[in-house]
């Protein structure tokens, strides 16, 4: 498909300004013209009316009647008003319409044409009528001549060339067309001014340009999945995209909203004010971890907004511990074959030297043991996931001597799907593993697992034999980073632990054990959602 045909902004502007310009000055010059013809016509008729009255009140032309040949007084004072009023012609005819002036003086003598004299010479009215002359057609002033008896005996008629009253016209609109042009010049050079000054505005780009960044803008703030927010140097929400809406849990518009409102511990407003950069700065949003960039808007070096780009760090972190429980498999399987070789190495030993009882008794305690483990795993664990950690933590068990057992009465189904694996393995994971390391240097180390999912819950269970938790550290023991242990990267496993188990709604106890242990206790909801 071939690219459209675009006008740009500036012809857009001017076009549009100057189509305005020439039709008003058309619209404006064609009603002017017809109340200049109208003022015009009735200014001249009225000069023409005036004059024709004047001129028949004059006792010398009432008396030139009486004379054998009035056209000799008459015809003079009629050329001299003629000149005087500027009048195209001033005629003076008898009561028969018989001419005693005119301004040729070859027609003195002949009727006057027109047939407009009824009603002066009729009725004796005093009027302004149009008609066709001998001079061409004519706007004239009719009055009557009455003699002393009151009798009318004449009439004069004074005119003016209706295409005179034209040219005066179109004299006045050549005047209107200037001024139009000039109008019309001022008006181009300030829509070129405008339309320079919208372009530079719009970085130069054309609307079609700007609309085909915001589609793109719309479509690329759709569809990552960092949150981004924009706010202005009032600090009003200007832009959200759907990310943020998500992340921020916000389901109604927000913009011109103060960003305090929908970002309530936002540092927005302090990059508003420094005009400093912020990146990857880390901070706590509604039980969530998130990394948030902040970058001051400039515009001509004057700050007058900030863009706010943040993520969650939740599943990057779940997706390292998931990594970090793969890892401690890895582990746990080495020290199942490391175990296993041992025993394979002592079990080799006993044969080669001959104490075969010894050997009997070995192989029959490790199968007994191991029989035990089995049947429990096997029968009464129907999970692969929550098996797979259990003999993994069984040869870690082994290997570091501890006892690690599963209780007998422990049933457990397959685990709901909205439990996520890698979620499940960071549970019971971080859980086994601290109560391995709680039993350290104990006299008796013993750590036992219990699992059922009779009811509406999941219920887990990790009770070791360790010195217990103190009520002192209790208030601490799920804050990141914080570990009564010694060694870098401590104090993350709990923080975890608890913050997965509110996000699957389910509920974490600590109490203390029968031997002065500690039991970790925790019920997680077959379907999803918090528990009511």
């Amino acid at each position: 498909m071939g690219t459209r045909f675009r006008v740009s902004l500036q012809t857009k502007i001017l076009g549009l300004v100057i189509t305005l310009i020439v039709g008003i000055i058309i619209i404006l010059a064609g009603i002017f013209a017809f109340w200049e013809k109208q003022e015009t016509e009735e200014k001249m008729g009225q000069l023409a009316l005036q004059a024709a009255t004047t001129l028949s009140f004059m006792p010398t032309i009432q008396e030139a009647f009486n004379r054998e040949d009035p056209s000799e007084i008459i015809q003079p004072i009629a050329l001299s008003i003629q000149e005087e009023v500027g009048a195209e012609f001033v005629v003076v005819g008898n009561k028969d319409s018989v001419r005693y002036a005119h301004p040729d003086p070859w027609k003195i003598g002949e009727r006057m044409v027109g047939g407009d004299n009824a009603r002066a010479l009729k009725s004796g009215e005093y009027y302004i009528s149009k008609a066709e002359g001998t001079l061409g057609p004519s706007l004239r002033g009719k009055a009557p001549i009455i003699s002393e008896d009151g009798e009318i005996i004449g009439i004069v008629s004074v005119g003016f060339l209706i295409k005179d009253i034209n040219s005066a016209i179109w004299a006045k609109l050549v005047d209107i067309t200037g001024i139009s042009v000039v109008v019309l010049l001022i008006g181009t050079a300030g829509s070129y001014v405008l339309a320079r000054s919208i372009r530079k505005d719009t970085f130069g780009l054309e609307p079609y340009q700007i609309s085909s960044l915001y589609r793109d803008r719309e479509a690329v703030l759709s569809s990552v999945r960092e949150g981004i927010i924009a706010i202005d140097d009032a600090g009003k929400v200007k832009m959200i995209n759907q990310s943020a809406m998500r992340i921020l849990n916000i389901e109604t518009a927000t913009e011109n909203k103060p960003i305090t409102e929908v970002f309530p511990n936002t540092q927005m407003l302090r990059v508003l004010h420094s005009g400093l950069q912020e990146k990857d700065q880390e901070m706590i949003l509604k039980d969530r971890v998130i990394i948030v960039n902040r970058t001051p808007i400039l515009e001509d070096e004057q700050v007058v907004g900030v863009v706010a780009s943040f993520r969650d760090k939740t599943e990057v972190r779940e997706m390292v511990n998931a990594l970090s429980e793969v890892k401690r498999y890895s582990e746990d399987l080495c020290s199942q074959t490391h175990e296993f070789t041992n025993k394979m190495y002592v079990l080799l030993g006993l044969l080669q030297l001959g104490n075969y009882k010894e050997a009997i008794d070995l192989i029959e305690s490790e199968f007994e043991t191991t029989q035990s483990q089995n049947r429990i795993l096997s029968d009464q664990i129907e999970d692969e996931t929550v098996q797979a950690i259990l003999l993994g933590k069984i040869s870690k068990a082994s290997e570091q001597k501890i006892n690690f057992s599963i209780d007998p009465d422990t049933s457990l189904e397959i685990i709901p799907d909205h439990i996520n694996r890698s979620k499940l393995v960071t549970i019971l994971g971080n859980l086994i593993d601290n109560a391995f390391e709680a039993v350290e240097g104990q006299s008796v180390k013993e750590v036992d697992f219990f699992a059922t999912d009779v009811g509406n819950e999941i219920v887990f269970e990790i009770t070791d034999s360790g010195p217990g938790i103190s009520e002192s550290v209790m208030p601490y023991l799920f804050m990141r980073g914080f570990s009564t242990k010694q060694g870098a990267q401590r104090g993350f496993g709990l923080a975890n632990v608890n913050e997965i188990v509110k996000e699957l709604g389910g509920t974490l106890e600590i109490s203390e054990s029968d031997t002065n242990g500690t039991i970790f206790s925790i019920f997680l909801p077959k379907k999803g959602g918090r528990l009511s």
